[in-house]
């Protein structure tokens, strides 16, 4: 199947600004350029950005804003069919030339169609949000003939970000249409038969490749008005506010200056009520690095051009506390007078008697381990746009979490929750950055007071400086086996610097704590997690709350412990590996769905392989390169941590026949538009393609909670599956048919074994369907007590990777050649899809075990915070084994956050298996590398 790609409409179609196409020669009409085939104006201002220029007059918004400073390639057009970005270029240069961007890419360039299609058809995009510029910077380099093999693909691409897809399946496509090889065809849903388990190519996916997709800085409504974010230039400081008046009345175009005495209601917002902790804005006093204090908003150009050193503030400096140690001290300065010590939570789970088992154990290997910050670096920054209608205010934005938004949003403005309406835009990446509020409180406190839209799109230093971040770990462990190679014993005590508000760091709390066991019986068990405020910002949902980085220092002493007991590491992770009917350190019970065995199974040829080829290697290879593998297991509970999680789903028939699927799970590229229809169809007997879905937006979806945890598929996807059943039932009740009977939907509405249901003569109910049905699942869990027992989790994911390394001993340098990872799904809903995430996990875990380390007050740009590129992957071979879990759709588990967990892992384990050398701290950047092999106790293997 070939989607159907748009080519974009005329210029003046789509901008206010724009005018008809003239029949002169550009050369003649030195003030317009050529844009998809169309000549339109250059700006006034011939400094203008062109980018601007585009988005703003033309309103060619596949041209997306990434950085600003030429650092993420979002903004690649083509300028005379070379690549250029757009934030860079003064749109005056543009003069006489021709331009080209995602909107015109089919009929402007050769390769533009193929390229679309094969990005569909190898499942190529994820978020979008970089798509448009990975396929005009393909397209510059097919046309040119300069793609010819899978290298040059790399090469082409080199200039564009991605944070979601890890490059490979974009590197596929672009191989596939450069080198002239047959197209691989797009998957349609299958007209007949179940949809779960069919690669099916996103449902989405045009929009994404055509440019058409609209994210949160896209499509505002023309007359509105733009905030900006006053902010401290201090980690710690007091405030006091001027003239706000005069400031206003100095700058024509400036509406209205916000503070925190404009909030209505209430001025905290938090995920958690009970640790609603962060300001809207704050009274006196400032607690990390660039906080907002008071918003500016005005007119698009007065705002912009705004110099805020000007605004009327004066700031006291206040000594901060940076640093876990520091902020425990006694007479450490409190930044949350509630919680004594700065202490957010603790999280623990006991069992047996750790001391004695460490102590009689013939094998112990203790370590401590160091994290840093991590920045999520989705490419997308934060924005969105707000309106008041009536009595209610529209908040349409870049969200992970609609309905959790709305309650926070309506506590905020002192109103019922229906008075507020959230509207989840397209998400440029989120990866847990996106469930925390960030413009969403300003624009509805900005809408709610003035009578015009408001928007507002983060800086990429504001969204970097500003957004929570992965939480840095500090950890001591130890870990005991018996002399036949079984643990015996765990003891684990992490800090985790939560940074200034509580954000998720008490989910991190308390997810480590179940998960530092590993994947593995202990009958001995002891673990601890604290969450610590500093003046920083925010740590918060990082895919994997928590447990990549406790992984990384948990598998080191797993390889350590199988090494001392001379057995290989496989063979020593499959000697302890959880089996079904085996209890967790928290007490629970495992039920049938544990595939960490067979994925280990699945590894054991790849692991022998790998073994062969790192010696053969190093026994030609120059004596400062060494070559290693590395291996790291994991489970990982799917949902919220023994709390409820509950999702619930919407499915109607309209009288006409029309079938609607009404589901609000947030899609950030993980695939929900896609998996969680086919699971509904599936359960209501359709093919997909005669679902009509409605997204997340709180007046026309019910809550299916955050998009976090790895979470949709597994709860989501079960309320989908219980709506589609019910359903069904009631329009087989409604023909008299049998339960086995065929249903089928159409334009000519529904047939039940090939007969018309009449539906018009019955009452339409308040949604508007002659017949629906609604389902909740809410996973069964239950509360840990003071031991840290109970049932955390109602099912995990299970898994295992394999590494392979080259370190450069002289240099430090780690590059990561081969990535092979199994994974238990419990049934796959997605085959291709499931890849992908594979793939985007890898590279996130690449940038995590090498080069992600954020540094408060520094680093907020994509130059100087460095995240892998397309030369940085290694080739990744995913492996899917299904144990289905019983309460999954049709045995369905979660994926996005499991698949990062073991990688980092994985890649530090290489790194031992290749020079001897034990990593403490991550990232491994070539000094902590250098430090480790000067360090070891011997040669290296």
């Amino acid at each position: 199947m070939t989607p159907p790609l748009s080519e974009g409409p005329p210029c003046a179609a789509v901008a206010d600004e724009a005018v008809a196409v003239q029949a002169r020669p550009l050369a003649a009409e030195p003030g317009w350029f050529e844009l998809n085939g169309a000549r339109v104006p250059l700006p006034a201002d011939p400094s203008r950005r062109l980018l601007d220029h585009l988005r703003h007059a033309l309103h060619q918004f596949g041209t997306k804003e990434g950085c600003r400073q030429g650092d993420c390639g979002s903004c690649t057009v083509l300028v005379d069919g070379e690549a250029r970005y757009a934030c860079l270029v003064p749109a005056a240069q543009m003069a006489g030339r021709s331009v080209v961007t995602v909107e015109g890419i089919a009929a402007g360039t050769r390769s533009g169609a193929r390229l679309q299609h094969a990005f569909l058809a190898h499942q190529a995009v994820q978020c979008g949000f970089c798509t448009p510029g990975m396929l005009l910077a393909a397209a510059a380099a097919v046309d040119a003939g300069r793609v010819t093999d899978r290298a040059s693909a790399r090469t082409a691409i080199e200039g564009v970000l991605c944070r979601c897809t890890g490059y490979q399946k974009i590197v596929d496509a672009v191989t596939e249409v450069g080198c002239g090889a047959v197209a691989r065809g797009c998957t349609p849903p299958p007209a007949q038969g179940p949809a779960v388990g069919v690669p099916l190519t996103r449902l989405d996916g045009p929009e994404k490749v055509d440019g058409s997709q609209r994210f949160g800085a896209d499509a505002w409504p023309a007359d509105s008005l733009i905030l900006r974010a006053v902010r401290s230039p201090h980690h710690r400081a007091r405030f006091a506010l001027g003239d706000l008046d005069a400031f206003v009345a100095a700058h024509p175009g400036v509406h209205r200056v916000f503070t925190h005495a404009d909030v209505p209601g209430l001025n905290l917002h938090g995920v958690a009520t009970p640790y609603a902790d962060q300001p809207v804005l704050p009274v006196a006093e400032t607690r990390h690095y660039l906080e907002a204090i008071a918003l500016v908003a005005g007119e698009r150009e007065v705002v912009e051009a705004l110099d805020l050193r000007d605004f009327p503030v004066t700031w006291e400096p206040l000594p901060p506390v940076l640093d876990v140690a520091d902020a425990v001290r006694a007479d450490s300065p409190q930044l949350h007078a509630e919680r004594p010590g700065n202490r957010l939570i603790e999280g623990v789970v006991r069992r047996g008697d750790v001391a004695a088992a460490l102590r009689e154990a013939p094998y112990v290997v203790s370590a401590t381990f160091e994290s840093s910050f991590v920045e999520h670096a989705y490419l997308e920054p934060e924005a969105g746009w707000a309106r008041r209608v009536g009595g209610m205010v529209e908040v349409h934005s870049s969200t992970q979490a609609p309905h959790p938004h709305r309650a926070d949003l309506a506590r905020i403005l002192g109103v019922a929750p229906e008075q507020v309406r959230v509207v989840a835009t397209a998400v440029g990446g989120g990866f847990g950055g996106k469930l925390d509020m960030t413009v969403q409180p300003w624009l509805a406190l900005a809408a709610w007071h003035l009578d015009r839209p408001v928007a507002m799109v983060f800086s990429r230093e504001e969204s970097m400086a500003t957004s929570t971040k992965r939480h840095p770990a500090r950890i001591a462990t130890s870990m005991a086996a018996d002399a036949e190679g079984r643990i015996t014993a765990v003891s684990f005590e992490g800090d985790y610097n939560t940074g200034a508000f509580a954000s998720w760091g008490t989910a991190v709390a308390n997810r480590v704590p179940v998960h530092a066991g590993g994947p593995y019986r202990v009958p001995h068990y002891a673990a601890r997690a604290r969450a610590v405020h500093t003046h920083i910002t925010p740590a918060g949902a990082f895919r994997g709350f928590g447990v990549p980085q406790t992984t990384m220092s948990q598998e080191q002493l797993v390889d350590a412990l199988a090494r001392k007991a001379g057995i290989d590491p496989l063979e020593f992770r499959a000697i302890n590996a959880l089996q079904p009917g085996d209890s967790l350190p928290t007490g629970q019970v495992l039920d049938g769905s544990v595939g960490l065995l067979a994925c280990l199974d699945a590894l054991r040829p790849a692991w022998r392989e790998a073994q062969a080829r790192v010696a053969t290697l190093n026994a030609s290879a120059p004596a400062e390169l060494r070559h290693g593998v590395g291996l790291a297991a994991f489970f990982y509970g799917c949902g919220n941590t023994a709390l409820p999680n509950p999702s619930t789903v919407r499915f109607g028939v309209r009288p006409d026949g029309i079938v609607v699927l009404h589901q609000g799970a947030v899609d950030a590229g993980q695939g929900a538009n896609t998996v969680i229809p086919q699971i509904a169809a599936d359960a209501l007997g359709v093919p997909v393609d005669r679902l009509r879905i409605v997204g997340p937006d709180t007046h026309l979806t019910p809550d299916c909670g955050r998009t976090s945890a790895s979470r949709q598929t597994f709860i989501t996807g079960r309320a989908a599956f219980l709506a589609g059943q019910a359903l069904r039932r009631r329009l087989l009740a409604l023909a008299g048919a049998p339960h086995d009977a065929t249903l089928s939907a159409g334009a000519d509405g529904i047939r039940v074994d090939g007969h018309p249901l009449d539906l018009s003569a019955l009452p339409a109910d308040p949604h508007g369907y002659a017949v629906a049905a609604e389902e909740s699942f809410d996973p069964p869990v239950t509360a840990l007590d003071a031991d840290g027992q109970g049932k955390p989790y109602a099912t995990y994911a299970f898994g295992a990777q394999i590494a392979e390394v080259v370190v450069d001993c002289q240099s430090g340098r780690v590059r990561v050649l081969k990535v092979v990872a199994a994974h238990d799904v419990g049934r796959m809903v997605n085959p291709t899809l499931l890849a992908g995430q594979v793939e985007g996990a890898v590279a996130q875990g690449v940038g995590l075990a090498l080069m992600e380390q954020y540094r408060p007050g520094q680093h907020n740009n994509l130059h100087d915070y460095l995240i892998p590129t397309v030369h940085d992957m290694p080739e990744v071979r995913a492996i899917f084994v299904e144990a289905p879990n019983p309460l999954g759709p049709y045995g369905a588990k979660g994926i996005g956050e499991p698949a990062l967990v073991p990688t980092a892992a994985a890649i530090l384990n290489a790194i031992h298996d290749a020079t001897g050398a034990r990593i403490g701290q991550a990232p491994a950047t070539p000094d902590v590398v250098r430090q480790a092999l000067a360090a070891r106790p011997g040669p290296a293997p």
